[in-house]
């Protein structure tokens, strides 16, 4: 299943008093519904696919005619079909900007004619849209690659093939051309990459290894989240995480967590799913004591590490794929950061 989305809050576009949608309408968003997609409601399917808009919004654009499935306006009880467009219409155009190229430095940590691999910060937006137009990791490549002839920021067809978020740190890759994205987007889709993340979270764990398995789908209570539901639910996309325990503290745990899917906020969903939040996910409440004890002591060192580490505790440590052009097996490594590498030696000192 494929989007394209400007990242905007269609939410506070939509207009509450609008009773018809009269005159010329502009494409927002659409997204290619997956060919074995079960009938399902039109209402419901956009309120699982599209982030920042209720249900209760989504069926008022479609009484007024907002809502199209194959170019034809349809009600909040259409059934979706597998093979159809959905899109959302709006009676003013898309906002339209184009990416402004910023010396911002970059941790490059390979690259040839084909691609790069970047060590991205922790606090960088790695996409612009919806308040960040600036100061992205797309920004900062269209500045590097500006002499490159063959790579337009602007152009879908090349960049970045895969995303981590804002506050994690972390393997990127970027293609140049449009050959070399199609293919690793390709190795994305089909698993065949290898990622590793190393990750701390809260409370102790029993056993060295394991596996977290279900699907993975927006949470209809909190649209910022991402919820886990059962793997033979008709909700969400199948994801798989494998842990290894790394090192214990007491209180949080320290793991090396490798992706067989690649989902949103995946690691930090199935972590939260078996009650184990990463540590200061605010987003997933981790930023609260979870696990040790409530002395004075105890909550002054845990504000000191959330100071410390000032993100969720995530780092995108190793990436591998094939290499489209040469075929040669690439694997690459990005040491823990310095606030991540600080956390862990105040958990060191304090067992």
């Amino acid at each position: 299943m494929t989007t394209t989305d400007e990242e905007l809050n269609i939410e506070e576009l939509l207009d509450e008093e609008a009773e018809s949608a009269a005159g010329e309408l502009f494409e927002h968003w659409r997204i290619e519904v997956d060919p074995g997609q079960t009938p399902v409601r039109v209402d419901k399917f956009l309120f699982e696919h599209r982030p920042n808009i209720s249900r209760n919004r989504i069926q008022k654009a479609a009484q007024i005619g907002y809502v199209q499935a194959d170019g034809k306006p349809v009600k909040c009880n259409y059934k979706v079909k597998g093979g159809e467009v959905i899109t959302l219409m709006l009676d003013h155009p898309k906002r339209i900007w184009e990416v402004t190229p910023e010396d911002i430095p970059l941790d490059i940590v390979y690259e040839d004619p084909h691609l790069l691999v970047v060590n991205k910060a922790a606090g960088m937006v790695v996409h612009p849209g919806c308040g960040n137009y600036s100061g992205t990791l797309v920004n900062a490549l269209a500045w590097h690659l500006k002499e490159e002839p063959s790579f337009d920021v602007n152009d879908p067809n090349v960049g970045i093939c895969h995303r981590i978020d804002k506050d994690t740190s972390g393997l990127l890759v970027v293609a140049k051309t449009a050959e070399t994205k199609t293919d690793l987007c390709k190795q994305f889709y089909d698993h065949s990459t290898k990622r590793t993340y190393l990750a701390l979270v809260w409370g102790n764990f029993s056993e060295d290894t394991g596996t977290v398995e279900g699907n993975i789908a927006r949470n209809p209570k909190d649209r910022m989240q991402m919820a886990v539901f059962p793997p033979d639910s008709e909700v969400g996309k199948p994801a798989v995480t494998h842990y290894e325990v790394q090192e214990r503290f007491d209180h949080v745990t320290l793991l090396r967590c490798r992706l067989e899917t690649g989902r949103t906020h995946q690691i930090r969903a199935h972590m939260k799913h078996i009650g184990h939040v990463l540590f200061n996910d605010e987003r997933y409440g981790g930023h609260e004591i979870l696990w040790g004890e409530r002395t004075s002591s105890y909550k002054a060192f845990i504000s000191n590490c959330f100071k410390v580490c000032p993100r969720q505790a995530l780092h995108a440590e190793t990436l591998g794929f094939t290499h489209p052009v040469t075929k040669e097996e690439m694997f690459f490594t990005a040491a823990l950061p310095a606030d991540m590498q600080a956390l862990l030696e105040k958990w060191r000192k304090r067992v």
